[in-house]
């Protein structure tokens, strides 16, 4: 039996995006404290919902930074990949929250559509402009970005759906003013709702399955598979895994099974390039971990190995 690992491709470079995570936190800051102040004086509901969206977007931003500082750190023997998997459990958190206030919103909507409030349409659009302003700026700063990381994608979502909800907010105002129809705010309140839960729902799976583990999307790991065995002298791949430590990280483990005489002859080095070789190019798996193993070790194998 022996095992190798991919090892002299471990140079993994952590892009660094907490300048734009903190000048799009200070932005949306400033907005958050406006639209709290639109919503008190203009009694607008639409307007609560934005700020609450806002309010998750501080949190949500702030653990986003903190998780790009702390990818940033140099692996350790406790810590063998460092502390890259940050930026997928911020993204899980920020996914977390932003379904929370989303539900709220969606109930709280729905209740003033039976007993619409009185609201002020002008305040409403003075401030869903300033929001919309805020909004428009972050989307600019984190939209060459947004396709990094997880983390990255969740910020990046959380400011658009900001947007979106001011463009909501200022719909709304106009169509209270021009008719009088004071239900436009529940309206536009849950179309904000509407518009944070699937996506919330959908980057919150995709952070799970990291967390669980689970074959990332792009690998078919039947492929994978089908490619390993092709190999010449190959005879069988079990405890075949492929998971991903963070976004853009995926890593592989298997036991190869080949022939006796590829130990005595000394072909394992060469067909230990020769897979890995396939594996990065074909699949994309840059960091994999092969164990050899001779046919007749089958016979210690432990009885839960697939």
């Amino acid at each position: 039996m022996l095992s190798s690992e991919n090892g002299h491709r471990h140079g993994h470079v952590v892009p660094d995006h907490r300048g734009r995570l903190a000048a799009v936190l200070a932005i949306t800051s400033c907005v958050l404290v406006a639209e709290v102040v639109g919503a008190v004086l203009s009694g607008s509901l639409a307007l609560v919902a934005d700020a609450g969206h806002m309010l998750t977007d501080v949190a949500g931003l702030s653990l986003a930074w903190f998780a790009a500082t702390l990818s940033r750190r140099p692996p350790t023997d406790q810590r063998t990949w460092g502390y890259r998997r940050a930026e997928v459990l911020a993204a899980a958190g920020q996914a977390a929250v932003l379904l929370a206030v989303g539900g709220f919103v969606l109930v709280e909507g729905v209740r003033r559509l039976v007993e619409p409030p009185e609201v002020m349409s002008g305040l409403m659009v003075a401030f869903g402009a300033i929001g919309l302003l805020g909004n428009a700026v972050s989307i600019a700063l984190l939209a060459g970005a947004r396709d990094s990381n997880l983390n990255m994608r969740a910020a990046f979502l959380e400011v658009v759906t900001d947007a979106l909800g001011s463009v909501a907010v200022i719909v709304a105002a106009g169509v209270i003013a021009l008719t009088g129809w004071s239900r436009a705010d529940a309206v536009a309140s849950i179309l904000i709702g509407a518009l944070i839960v699937p996506r919330t729902i959908g980057l919150l799976r995709e952070s799970v399955d990291v967390l669980m583990e689970t074959t990332p999307k792009q690998i078919d790991l039947g492929a994978v598979r089908s490619r390993l065995l092709a190999t010449p002298h190959v005879h069988e791949v079990h405890e075949l895994h492929v998971s991903q430590v963070a976004t853009g990280l995926p890593v592989l483990t298997a036991h190869v099974v080949v022939d006796e005489t590829c130990f005595n002859e000394g072909d394992l080095p060469r067909m230990l390039d020769q897979i890995q070789g396939r594996l990065a190019r074909d699949f994309s798996l840059q960091h994999s971990t092969i164990q050899f193993e001779a046919v007749t070790h089958a016979a210690h194998e432990n009885p839960e190995h697939d």
